[in-house]
């Protein structure tokens, strides 16, 4: 194989998964990090296989002739306007100017073209972005996973492994979809390396609720773990002001109110997955939520 991928924010807990998943199917992989990366972080991206760049994405002629030749460009860079809309404009308008024909913007996210603008901060900005993307000459691919799976372990706050509770906002039937870091990057690969995709795809490793997710931790501890409803998603929806007054934190990417407004559109039916592309490649075996919460169960009790 000898399509050139190119992947912006290597270096990150995504960015490097995407990496390691087109090495290993054969792509050569130009990995692009800023000037100023940790030399181990470097060292342990190239022992990967990869080309590594340290690149200043605000000089144009350099990213450009890096970009060269890339079949499709793959963004993995996280933070607030100065990345989202900023630097993955510098991007893309480097891809743009070398003809570079596919782009993969760093949304990883819930469906949030359905949204309106001041329900999330952070998909706000990934809204914006995609006016600018939709109308320059390359065909845009965006991935929407629903949350990583792999925060149910400490970062969502679902499951309160000591107190043996699961919390839930709303309907303890509503189906949230989770898809671990690994098969979001082991998705994206075979994305990039694609010769044609859609504008949008969506998956979801698993679909579950909290009645199953209920029903899951019992099975993986030998404990009743027993529901607890935090209350109505209007009532979600007042705390988040509340919160967001008390707390603004503008200029930290995950405030407590960040991830407030993330579940209060996981459990909006707007965000609900009815169709998956997860059969596009039949290679990927999907990991479940029981799957990851008993190897992560398994560690705490070691």
């Amino acid at each position: 194989m000898d399509k050139i991928i190119i992947v912006a924010g290597a270096n990150g807990n995504l960015g490097k998964r995407i990496c390691k998943s087109l090495i290993e199917k054969g792509a050569v992989v130009k990995a692009l990090v800023r000037k100023n990366s940790d030399s181990k972080k470097i060292a342990e991206l190239e022992l990967l296989g990869l080309q590594v760049f340290p690149v200043d994405y605000s000089d144009a002629a350099t990213l450009s002739s890096i970009l060269k030749d890339a079949h499709c460009v793959v963004s993995a860079l996280t933070g607030l306007r100065d990345v989202v809309i900023n630097t993955q404009t510098q991007l893309l308008d480097a891809a743009v100017s070398v003809g570079v024909k596919r782009f993969i913007p760093s949304d990883y996210s819930l469906d949030f073209t359905n949204f309106n603008d001041g329900e999330n901060r952070n998909l706000d900005l990934r809204r914006e972005f995609h006016k600018y993307l939709d109308a320059q000459p390359i065909a845009p691919t965006s991935i929407f996973n629903g949350a990583f799976m792999d925060m149910l372990t400490n970062d969502f706050p679902m499951i309160a492994f000591e107190k043996k509770k699961i919390t839930y906002w709303g309907d303890a039937r509503n189906e949230l979809g989770f898809t671990t870091m690994d098969d979001t990057a082991n998705f994206t690969s075979y994305v990039a390396l694609d010769d044609c995709t859609p504008r949008y795809l969506r998956i979801a490793g698993h679909n579950i609720n909290p009645k199953e997710l209920k029903k899951v931790m019992g099975v993986i501890s030998g404990s009743q773990f027993e529901l607890m409803r935090m209350g109505a998603p209007k009532r979600l929806a007042r705390l988040i002001k509340i919160v967001r007054f008390l707390a603004p934190q503008k200029n930290k990417l995950y405030p407590a109110w960040q991830g407030m407004q993330y579940m209060h559109n996981m459990i909006d039916q707007r965000a609900s997955l009815k169709s998956l592309d997860n059969d596009r490649y039949p290679q990927i075996k999907w990991t479940k939520v029981n799957e990851l919460l008993d190897t992560y169960y398994k560690s705490l009790n070691k």
